[in-house]
């Protein structure tokens, strides 16, 4: 019979395991698709975002782009020279060569400009500028880039100055077309609304998409480079980012191109594209009337996940296998007796229920709560839970607190109950040679001590209550490395009084901040700097302010250091509503930086919060690291404005060397500035100075004449911006070891 029974045990905890087993699988199993779909999400919404940003900064860039064009074109009308070409029939050839070496100028000026063309209809004539191909002057018919002029008779089909994406080629011996964005400027204003002149400006592809093909290398960006991007205009052309070529799509694609993507705001949705399955993020239209289009596959996005899932599906498969195993030995070989087990735990748990200790700490926890009355004590209660505390003698309440509580937490927090009953018993131990003892834990950062039997206050050795909380702290600090702060409250035989003598530590506990780790406080004296009236000290926040928008970090932490520190004879709620002023203030600082360099809204510091910090000079640190992090946007927002000061000195020098009268000191009067700080601040940001930079650009200007003109050195000289003839001859000399006419005729002949 004994041996049916064990039988039947076995079987029964056999299929108890592989009931668990099951169900662990079945979780698994469960947990994994659910979270594969979350996260399928998770990832196509961090790519839409990822792809969102790269296109929308790439429309920008169009844009901008076409406001470059636009002034360009505007300022070759304006182009003296130019101006022959547009609108003379028959230019000489000193104003062609003029006018095409003009060209030149701003072609090799602006890198990313592919090329440009001038078109004077009345003499049937293209005048080309080109970094590669066709370069020079040349009819309709020698023109290779026949789109131009079909693109010309038909300008009614473009609006001005809006991109024209489109490829053309260089000729015969070149295999590739060039990828370029056109922008037309022309004269059309006679009755019959034909072009009168024109200007074709063709700003290479390679500039404007160098992250148009392609995202991040790294991160959640790595995803969003995989993909391929594409733009549709403003005429409905599907076109290839990179090249710029027409892309051809089947019926299928065209259609959710036409419903879903185009005219629509940005957003994204998955779709069969090349016969994959893939996922489409695309922009609003832009002020072009652009849309952007990012296409990346599917199977791309989803790798890791996919990955993951296959991973926890093996796992899940080895670990209903091993069960299946394990359970089958463990109910041949294992009895477990759940009858004793279970009857073992409810002695347990009805043991625990009446144990004294819990039942004493819960009781004196609501009694310094005020949530238990002491009358209930009075009548009793303490006796019958073994409480030696008794209210009808003088008592004090003493409130240790534990430092660096969250750092111990971390470091120790399955061990923290225990560490806390050590502190009772060591606290228990020091005092109840003196008095009676109770120690409470408080559930959080303290634990409270309840001194009875200690004599009146009037006869107390005003050393007494420092000598053993001294004790205790050193107790703790060697045996249990902890460190405490501790404070007590003034004597009392009103067994009412607890809650209020308990609040009244508590607060008297946050002065903490100003005595530091391991501090002794006194709750009475505490309770009398309450009468203190306190005076805001709004001449040393002008100073903070000044030094933080000053970049001196070291004196702006010092007066921050000086407002706190002078708060220590005040109430502790002076101290919550100073810094709260001073936060506020700090935070204006902050936005106001962040308005002024929109660059830096993607990190804003966090304010320190005061709850956050135990001692002051955890808080002066967290505002050090504060103010050094304003210190350093302010410093990048300074190194932004001399950098864009060099770009206006380097284009005043471009433009107006010519002018005789250029120099420091004018340069300087324009920009409202001292010729002294002018000069310190190019020197230290070019390694050269003003005026070895507009020599330089002078003299490079007369090298140029000299090789492509037939201008005298006289005119030359009043041509580059010097004063007379002799002082160019001077000054080349000194720079090339040879005089102007030997360098003239250096050149080599044809």
């Amino acid at each position: 019979m004994k041996n049916n029974d064990m039988r039947r045990t076995r079987v029964l905890y056999g299929k108890l395991l592989r009931t668990i087993t099951l169900c662990i699988s079945l979780t698994f199993l469960v947990s994994t698709f659910v979270y594969y779909t979350y996260y399928i999400g998770v990832e196509k919404t961090q790519t839409f975002r990822s792809d969102l940003k790269d296109l929308t900064q790439t429309g920008k860039k169009v844009v901008n782009m076409a406001e470059v064009a636009q002034t360009l074109s505007f300022q070759l009308y304006r182009t003296s020279t130019i101006s022959h070409l547009l609108f003379y029939n028959e230019p000489s050839i000193y104003e062609v060569t003029a006018a095409m070496s003009d060209l030149g100028n701003y072609l090799n000026s602006m890198p990313y400009i592919e090329s440009i063309y001038v078109y004077n209809p009345n003499n049937d004539t293209i005048y080309i500028s080109a970094a590669q191909g066709q370069n020079g002057v040349f009819t309709r018919e020698e023109l290779v880039d026949k789109q131009i002029i079909s693109m010309l008779e038909h300008y009614q089909d473009y609006r001005t100055f809006t991109p024209i994406p489109r490829t053309y080629s260089l000729g015969k011996e070149f295999t590739e077309e060039i990828p370029v964005y056109t922008y037309l400027c022309y004269d059309a204003i006679n009755w019959d609304r034909a072009i009168n002149s024109a200007v074709i400006v063709n700003i290479s592809a390679s500039w404007i998409n160098r992250e148009l093909a392609g995202g991040s290398p790294e991160g959640e960006d790595a995803v969003a480079g995989s993909g391929t991007t594409y733009i549709l205009d403003d005429q409905g052309r599907f076109l290839s980012g990179s090249g710029l070529t027409l892309e051809p799509l089947a019926a299928e694609e065209n259609g959710w191109l036409e419903r879903r993507v185009a005219a629509q705001s940005a957003g994204y949705f998955t779709a069969s594209f090349r016969g994959e399955k893939s996922l489409v993020s695309y922009t609003s239209p832009d002020s072009l009337g652009w849309q952007y289009v990012r296409i990346t596959p599917y199977d791309i996005i989803t790798e890791q996940t996919t990955q993951i899932r296959n991973t926890t599906l093996l796992i899940s498969v080895v670990i209903l296998l091993a069960g299946l195993l394990i359970s089958r030995i463990l109910s041949k070989r294992l009895y477990l007796p759940i009858d004793s087990i279970v009857t073992r735990m409810n002695a347990l748990e009805a043991e625990k229920r009446n144990s004294m200790f819990t039942i004493r700490q819960n009781a004196l926890r609501s009694l310094v709560l005020g949530m238990k009355s002491p009358q209930s004590l009075r009548q009793g209660e303490a006796q019958s839970f073994g409480a030696a505390f008794g209210f009808s003698e003088g008592y004090r309440l003493v409130l240790l607190r534990i430092d660096d509580y969250s750092t111990l937490r971390e470091e120790r927090g399955s061990y923290l109950l225990p560490y806390k009953f050590a502190i009772m018993n060591i606290a228990s131990e020091i005092c109840g040679q003196t008095c009676r003892v109770e120690t409470v834990d408080m559930n959080d950062d303290s634990v409270v001590m309840l001194l009875s039997g200690l004599p009146p206050a009037e006869q107390l050795d005003a050393g007494l209550i420092d000598a053993l909380l001294r004790q205790i702290r050193e107790a703790c600090r060697e045996y249990l490395k902890i460190g405490l702060s501790l404070v007590y409250s003034p004597a009392s035989d009103n067994a009412e009084q607890v809650n209020r003598l308990y609040k009244a530590a508590r607060e008297a506990s946050k002065h903490r901040l100003f005595y530091g780790h391991g501090c002794i406080i006194d709750a009475g004296y505490i309770g009398e700097l309450q009468k203190n009236l306190y005076a805001y000290p709004a001449d040393l926040e002008k100073k903070l302010v000044e030094a933080l928008t000053g970049g001196r970090t070291e004196e702006a932490l010092e007066y921050f250091s000086q407002m706190l520190r002078g708060m220590e004879q005040y109430p502790y709620h002076v101290l919550e509503l100073t810094l709260s002023r001073i936060s506020f203030t700090i935070k204006r600082i902050l936005d106001n930086i962040v308005k002024c360099s929109p660059a830096t809204e993607s990190r804003v510091p966090q304010l320190p919060l005061l709850e956050d910090y135990e001692t002051l000079e955890q808080l002066e640190a967290a505002y050090c690291r504060l103010f050094a992090d304003i210190q350093e946007r302010q410093a990048d927002k300074r190194s932004s404005k001399q950098s864009d000061l060099i770009r206006q000195i380097n284009q005043k020098i471009s433009d107006r060397y010519m002018d005789p009268s250029l120099s420091l000191n004018q340069i300087a009067d324009e920009l409202n500035m001292s010729p002294i700080y002018v000069s310190r601040l190019y020197k230290q940001q070019t390694m050269t100075t003003i005026v070895d930079l507009i020599m330089e650009v002078r003299m490079t200007a007369v090298c140029r004449l000299l090789k492509e003109s037939d201008l005298s050195v006289s005119e030359i000289a009043s041509a580059a911006g010097f004063t007379s003839s002799s002082y160019l001859h001077r000054m080349f000399k000194r720079s090339f070891s040879v005089t102007p006419i030997e360098f003239r005729r250096s050149k080599p002949s044809g």
